[in-house]
């Protein structure tokens, strides 16, 4: 009995610890945990890991691919520019389980119809992948994330004994539309991330591809097989979340800032237009504002590794220039005939903007229209005051 005790206390030390690849018995079980959403941005999506789990050897323990640590040196910058890498954790499942617990996140395990000999050859990709020199990646949002790793691993291993039908699926998505099914519109997070990725999301995914989302893993495991059988033998749902007051509060919503500086700005260009004056800040915040926003776009789209920051024509009605131009308007009573040239062009823009929208070659958030409508008014008035030398 004494000996049995210290052999287990043994498996439980590696299965936390150095776990040397120990044969799964019979009673083990291999299960995907799927993670519920949270407010919070980073949880907007939910979460995919991997459990496996042997009450002979006293294992229980989840392989989770969306790790990172961030005491990593230029952290930020790195996530900024794509180049951050994430990593294979193992973990208790206890552990696991808790954190979700305290964020109030449901999970949900799936079970998988494998024979003990497939369990350990899972287990064996996995911990090959926990090895120090293969569990790093370099994180890509829509193509290799959490979720994506958990299909892939398992196509890996199974081959061509694991068929995905995709006969329940009857509407395609785009990646953009994907997206939005997890985020309020008139949020923060959607009109940022409306306004940092760019045209390549508004392709059609693959029913593949869809997996980039737990939600979608979850979903699509239920109709796959194995050698002709069920692959899901049994889905638990292991931790429910409890029901929470909303926290939406329009006075902080995108909406009602953007519609505040929407009729200030209309106001203001008609205090101007009436008064036959030129209001010179409102020049230099409208210009400075643009043009950052359009540098950001612009740095995500050539200085960076994300793929979905690509093809981002956000910078048509942002457009960096402006930067460089609020401070001539600033400085300047008078407008010079150029820059009525170039304030032309950007009116060009807006409309190509509104173009790209409307064919759909690129999907903005409809906020957007609280910004381009103003400028649009703001431009036309610069473009007047100077034909018409009203400006003193």
């Amino acid at each position: 009995m004494r000996l049995k005790k210290i052999l287990l206390i043994g498996a439980i030390l590696i299965s936390i610890g150095g776990f040397s690849q120990p044969e799964l018995s019979s009673s083990s079980t291999i299960s995907i945990l799927t993670v519920g959403t949270a407010d919070e941005l980073y949880a907007k999506f939910g979460h995919s890991a991997i459990r496996v789990q042997d009450p002979v050897l006293g294992i229980d323990v989840v392989y989770n691919y969306g790790h990172f640590d961030f005491t990593t040196p230029n952290f930020y910058m790195k996530f900024t520019r794509g180049k951050l890498l994430y990593s294979l954790a193992r973990e208790r499942f206890s552990n696991f389980l808790y954190n979700y617990e305290l964020e109030n996140r449901w999970v949900r395990e799936q079970e998988l119809n494998l024979t003990t000999p497939q369990k350990n050859k899972v287990l064996q990709f996995l911990e090959n992948n926990y090895l120090p020199e293969n569990r790093f990646y370099k994180y890509d949002f829509l193509f290799d994330n959490c979720s994506t790793r958990i299909p892939d691993a398992l196509v890996t291993v199974l081959k061509d004994e694991l068929s995905f039908d995709y006969s329940h699926i009857q509407n395609r998505y785009t990646f953009r539309e994907l997206l939005h099914q997890n985020l309020d519109v008139n949020s923060w997070s959607n009109f940022g991330i409306d306004l940092a990725l760019g045209s390549v999301i508004d392709r059609e995914a693959s029913p593949y591809e869809q997996l980039f989302l737990p939600i979608y893993v979850y979903k699509q495991l239920s109709f796959d097989s194995l050698n002709g059988e069920n692959f899901v033998i049994k889905d638990s749902l292991l931790l429910d979340e409890k029901p929470t007051t909303s926290r939406a509060n329009f006075l902080g919503s995108p909406l009602f800032w953007l519609s505040i500086a929407a009729i200030f700005i209309l106001f203001i260009t008609y205090q101007d237009y009436k008064n036959k004056t030129r209001t010179r800040w409102l020049d230099f915040g409208l210009f400075l504002t643009t043009g950052l926003a359009g540098m950001l776009i612009v740095f995500l789209w050539f200085g960076t590794d994300h793929k979905a920051t690509a093809s981002n024509y956000n910078f048509l009605w942002t457009f960096p220039l402006n930067f460089f131009i609020a401070f001539l308007l600033v400085k300047k009573a008078t407008i010079p005939k150029w820059i009525t040239t170039y304030v032309m062009v950007l009116l060009v823009f807006l409309l190509l903007s509104l173009i790209l929208w409307g064919f759909k070659i690129q999907v903005f958030s409809p906020l957007v229209l609280l910004i381009i409508v103003p400028l649009a008014v703001r431009y036309l008035f610069l473009i007047y005051s100077h034909r018409s030398s009203r400006v003193h």
